[in-house]
């Protein structure tokens, strides 16, 4: 590109102490190209290849990068940015690196001169899309570079989405297996019935976890627990204190020593002091005609006999970590018929909206599970997830996860 003979300012874009911004009026038009270039001639020049070409855009003229990334900072719509590698405040391929830097939504065309050619292909692998040779310029040439390369950041935006959506996904799947376990059971004499659904506020698990352990000895042992807020934070902690538990019971850590050992786990793992966790564990003996029930501020239980349905509160106890270490819990017994069948649920339950200033709450579940005391385990769930989350649907879905557990002896055991 020979500028000897162009030393005038570019006409239509003045220099306005070195930076030029637009008109408003042709932000509207779509993409932006922003010129980084201090030499005038070579701006005129490419004012020039510009309006032979139809593109739509407007064009930005800065005299060095300090001023480029002052205006894309402002830029709102999509930018190509057409950059020459030696400017007053950086040289060379530093001038890609800083700009992908500062600018990583920015499409990035290089200039370079004849004997930098090689310099053109080392600045798209440091993240540029094109580059351009100087002197070998015409409308066509620009034209294309400059849409090929707008093109290009814009596939490679919707690449990079989409390997994130892929991750999450995969980091997901992994929570979700550490979260919701497959029951360790023994045989087949004790029968689980689980489901989990996400809230749809934020669609993603969150700190809901159970788990149940049958050990040597014939006894079944559950827990479900609901960790304070949502995110991958309080998954992860979800999922310390659903392996912990697991540990403790097969190392035969007793009941009211597991709940103790939780508070203690979670105090030292939680990233805020705030978070903290209800949980409720259960002992079912071999002698199939009790239950053992601790409580850690977690909700009451459904007990199923038959087609008949009551609501169950054995004897609380402090939620885990609002006062570590001044926790007191007990056990609770509850003898069981040879029909019965227990549910555990955490409060996504029955906190979904039933209306504009109405909840569902404990008095609706109870009157809900009855209306399906007849079916079997599995269908009961699902019918109250489903129930669940229908009614709370107009009001935008369930405000927090459901995790719902289904234990009894099976009558043929």
């Amino acid at each position: 590109m020979d500028t000897s003979a162009r030393t005038k300012e570019p006409t239509g874009i003045p220099a306005q102490q070195g930076f030029v911004t637009a008109a408003a009026s042709v932000w509207d038009v779509g993409a932006a190209i922003l010129l980084v270039e201090d030499d005038s001639g070579d701006a005129l020049l490419v004012e020039e290849l510009l309006a032979d070409i139809e593109l739509g855009s407007s064009l930005t003229w800065c005299k060095s990068l300090a001023e480029a990334r002052l205006f894309l900072r402002s830029c709102r719509t999509p930018v190509c940015v057409l950059l020459d590698l030696h400017l007053p405040d950086v040289q060379g391929l530093d001038a890609v690196r800083q700009l992908v830097d500062s600018a990583p939504d920015a499409a990035i065309v290089v200039t370079t001169g004849l004997a930098e050619a090689e310099t053109g292909l080392s600045a798209v692998a440091h993240g540029a899309q094109d580059y351009l040779v100087k002197g070998r310029i015409d409308p066509e040439a620009l034209g294309r570079a400059v849409r090929y390369a707008l093109q290009r950041k814009q596939a490679e935006r919707s690449a990079s989405a989409m390997r994130t959506s892929q991750l999450i996904a995969k980091e997901n799947a992994r929570l979700e297996r550490a979260l919701l376990p497959i029951p360790l059971l023994l045989d087949d004499s004790f029968a689980v019935a689980a489901r989990y659904e996400a809230g749809r506020a934020h669609g993603l698990l969150s700190g809901d976890f159970y788990d149940v352990v049958q050990t040597a000895d014939g006894a079944v042992h559950a827990v479900i627990g609901d960790v304070s807020g949502h995110g991958a934070a309080e998954a992860a902690l979800g999922v310390c204190l659903r392996v912990a538990w697991r540990t403790a019971v097969l190392t035969g850590v007793t009941q009211l020593e597991k709940i103790s050992l939780l508070e203690q786990i979670l105090v030292a793992e939680r990233s805020d002091a705030h978070v903290f966790a209800t949980v409720t564990a259960l002992v079912f003996p071999p002698g199939k005609d009790r239950v053992r029930i601790a409580r850690a501020g977690h909700p009451g239980l459904l007990l199923r006999r038959g087609t008949d349905v009551t609501w169950v509160e054995p004897d609380p106890g402090m939620a885990l970590g609002l006062l570590p270490g001044a926790g007191r819990w007990t056990v609770t017994e509850l003898d069981l018929f040879p029909d019965s069948e227990l549910v555990l649920f955490t409060d996504g339950l029955f906190e979904g909206r039933t209306g504009p200033q109405s909840r569902l709450g404990e008095e609706g579940l109870l009157a809900m599970a009855r209306r399906h005391g007849a079916l079997a385990p599995r269908a009961f769930v699902d019918a109250l997830v489903a129930e669940t989350t229908e009614s709370a649907s107009p009001y935008g879905g369930l405000a927090d996860d459901v995790a719902v557990l289904h234990l009894g002896w099976r009558a043929d055991s």
